[in-house]
């Protein structure tokens, strides 16, 4: 019998949230993150509840093969534009909207004499410090774009390095920077991820950018996405392997990290780090055995993990674990892990099935 360890994809739960993002940016466009396998819920489960979507994003050439293989005819655009030499063809071979954030992808367009698209999207440096040109160098490059033969259209883009925080100041700037350096320029503009879709309506713009809550997860730290009106897409699942008796003052596990306080039954459930699950978690993270939250004790290991359920009278062998998913936010195991709840949902390993329902 196969191991049954699941991660289930509540694929209406895509569109709901897609639905959800068009409610929180009533005058913007959508544009749909699609990115590391659809943030781990897997593209090919995913894809066909975004039809609604404006446009897709990716951030690798492989990324949008597999959105054409897939029978996707949406608008894509490549978040980090050219890299190698050879992108421009496969770009245009799959239609495919580029990024330009610096003056080296500009050079390589007008080597190649057109763009793959009509259209283009050239992204300015606000604050983030990551890619982005500055504003002097962002008005050449907007010249120079406009003026390649096919190109109709370049809009503009930048990124917050903080949207999420409580304080709003990096991010009001950032905007005030990008108006200012924009000013003037053609083209729609496009600012707010997914954490300002939430808490900056006023940079919502022509265009928003939904990621991680198009999957159910909040982008910000001390909210769930259940509390935002979204649904959870991923429940990762597992089931119990077996039942022990555990004596007052044993260790538990790898390195002895528990020492039970009492005599304990410890179940044995079917997951670790080698499907996905954080060796950093915690001890006490809450996993769901049934009716009962069970709280994680000992570290752990690759296959599997121990839990007290001294309190979940009933409890036998087969029953289905819970490790995140509909009343129990990846959002609150990933505290627990010290990370974000971004790397939990994209670190689940090919061990894992997928199932969509």
């Amino acid at each position: 019998m196969a191991r049954n360890t699941l991660a289930r994809i509540d694929v209406d739960a895509v569109a709901h949230n897609l639905a959800r993002v068009r409610q929180l940016a009533p005058n913007s466009r959508v544009m749909a993150v699609v990115k590391a396998d659809a943030y781990g819920h897997r593209l090919d489960l995913c894809l066909p509840a975004l039809a609604a979507a404006d446009m897709l994003a990716v951030a690798t050439l492989e990324e949008a093969r597999a959105i054409r293989r897939l029978g996707s005819n949406l608008p894509v655009l490549l978040l980090e534009g050219l890299i190698h030499d050879g992108d421009l063809s496969v770009a245009a071979d799959l239609g495919l909207e580029l990024t330009i954030h610096h003056p080296a992808q500009v050079r390589a367009l007008e080597q190649f004499g057109t763009a793959p698209t009509p259209r283009l999207w050239l992204k300015l440096d606000t604050g983030m410090h990551r890619l982005g040109m500055d504003a002097a160098s962002a008005r050449q490059a907007h010249r120079q774009l406009l003026a390649l033969p096919g190109v109709h259209q370049v809009n503009l883009v930048t990124h917050f390095a903080s949207a999420d925080a409580e304080e709003p100041t990096a991010t009001r700037e950032q905007m005030h920077r990008f108006r200012e350096a924009t000013s003037g320029l053609t083209g729609e503009l496009c600012m707010a991820n997914s954490a300002a879709i939430l808490g900056h309506p006023d940079s919502h713009a022509d265009w928003v950018r939904a990621g991680i809550l198009l999957y159910g997860v909040s982008p910000h730290p001390d909210r769930t996405g259940e509390s935002l009106g979204l649904k959870p897409v991923m429940t990762l699942t597992t089931e119990l392997i077996a039942i022990n008796e555990v004596s007052r003052g044993e260790r538990i596990g790898y390195g002895g990290r528990f020492t039970a306080p009492a005599d304990m039954r410890i179940g044995v459930a079917g997951i670790g780090y080698g499907d996905g699950y954080p060796r950093s978690l915690a001890d006490g993270t809450p996993v769901r055995v049934g009716d009962y939250r069970c709280p994680l004790v000992g570290r752990v290991s690759m296959d599997m993990i121990t839990l007290d359920v001294s309190a979940a009278p009933g409890v036998k062998i087969g029953d289905r674990v819970v490790l995140w998913g509909p009343g129990l936010p990846v959002e609150h195991i990933a505290r627990y892990a010290d990370t974000i709840a971004y790397e939990l949902v994209c670190r689940i390993t090919r061990r894992v099935r997928y199932r969509a329902f």
